[in-house]
């Protein structure tokens, strides 16, 4: 007898680059492994306590690393396990997160350590200290170059590049019964409509116009160059409207959210597992470098206070890369709305013939990788595979759940119909 149950839906929500950051991060703590392991012999066999201090300090980091790269291979192995519910994405924000805090207990070590000698000054021994800060600025530059070799998002603060997201501005719509993709051509060029015929060829005549949130409308002429309909008119910024294509009689809509290149951007792709990895070798690298310019003016002039000094600066820089770890990746771990803007949009485009948006759960599944649950009060004609397709015009859902409820004046004219 056949099975005709459907097929199973994938739960698989790992990062584009998950592979090649776990090779990255263990090839860091084999290369932290191996100075904490020379730091700390060394030291013992020539009796430097500095050396020995060094390598131990170099171990917490070495810990915290192993726990990235013990995530991102859980994550790989339990991908297709159907006992979590919604994949494993979120392996790495949970590692992030308890690196974070690992983190700050570093820096609050760290600051303790640097007040203990401000109060009470103790010799250095600067022929041994400053080699080592030396050597161990060289290995997290290493590290840092290895990590950085995936090619993604590893910002600590918030200056962030405005690279528009071309993938997430081209729309699938019918017209006719055609098929056609609408999007919006900006590469080296002032950005303008392009509209393909996907299962046949381009039509003679076709329009778009545009209404903006704030009630504007643009009309834009397409005409056609190289076998594609062109605007010779420019579309000015922002990118966040519902765009009507028309025809002949035929009409189609779909909505354009402009990304949000700041925080709530970076929150859907960023992988805060690979970020807890290079703040933690960033931070040692800053402390390096706090403690190298500290010793070399304590030596010059005496100050023997600036070693201190640079420890309590380099704690505070520690500290606030840690918070913004902790609120990224606990915002993950609680299923906060990742972008606001994008559930504005996704509202518009269900609630444009008149339905209700009821109820909506946006969440991030993992790197790159959104959720979302619609709740929909139907009073248009529109069945579930309508909603999807306007749904996934939005944004491409990794996790689409969609449920309609028909109200009674949409039930009563279907009854009246029948």
């Amino acid at each position: 007898m056949s099975d005709n149950r459907p097929a199973a839906h994938a739960h698989v929500f790992l990062g584009a680059a998950h592979a090649e950051s776990e090779r990255n991060v263990w090839a860091v703590i084999a290369l932290t492994g191996a100075m904490m392991v020379v730091e700390i012999v060394g030291g013992a066999m020539f009796g430097s306590i500095a050396l020995v201090a060094d390598g131990f300090h170099m171990s917490t980091h070495a810990g915290a690393l192993l726990l990235a790269a013990l995530a991102y291979t859980m994550a790989r192995r339990r991908a297709d396990d159907p006992r979590f519910t919604f994949g494993t994405g979120k392996f790495g924000d949970l590692a992030g997160f308890a690196s974070a805090v690992v983190l700050a207990m570093i820096a609050a070590l760290i600051a303790y350590e640097s007040i203990g000698r401000l109060i009470a000054p103790q010799p250095i021994s600067f022929a041994e200290a400053i080699p080592i800060a030396v050597l161990g600025l060289v290995v997290n530059a290493l590290s840092a170059w290895l990590l950085s070799r995936g090619g993604h998002d590893h910002h600590h603060g918030h200056g962030h590049s405005h690279d528009h997201d071309h993938e997430d501005e081209s729309r699938v719509v019918e017209v006719n019964g055609a098929l056609y993709a609408l999007s919006i051509e900006e590469d080296g060029v002032p950005p303008r409509w392009r509209v393909e015929a996907l299962d046949g060829a381009a039509p003679e005549a076709a329009s778009i116009e545009l209404r903006r949130p704030d009630g504007r409308r643009e009309t834009y002429a397409l005409a056609v160059r190289d076998g594609t309909f062109c605007s010779a008119a420019t579309i000015p910024e922002p990118h966040e409207f519902v765009a009507a294509l028309r025809i002949g009689a035929g009409l189609a809509e779909a909505a354009f959210v402009e990304p949000d290149h700041g925080h709530a951007h970076d929150s859907v792709h960023r992988d805060n597992n690979l970020r807890a990895a290079v703040v933690h070798v960033m931070a040692d690298a800053a402390v390096s470098i706090l403690v190298i310019v500290g010793l070399l003016l304590a030596r010059g002039f005496g100050w023997l206070w600036m070693d201190p000094l640079a420890g309590l600066v380099g704690a505070g820089v520690i500290v606030s890369w840690s918070i913004g770890l902790i609120r990224d990746s606990g915002a993950v771990l609680l299923d906060m709305n990742p972008d606001a803007r994008l559930t504005a949009a996704l509202r518009a485009a269900i609630e444009r013939d008149g339905d209700t948006l009821v109820d909506l759960h946006l969440w991030r599944l993992g790197p790159g990788h959104l959720g979302a649950i619609l709740a929909i009060d139907a009073a248009s004609g529109r069945d579930v595979a309508d909603y999807r397709r306007a749904a996934m015009q939005v944004r491409r859902f990794s996790h689409l759940t969609i449920e309609v409820e028909r109200s009674r004046a949409a039930l009563a004219a279907r009854r009246s119909v029948a």
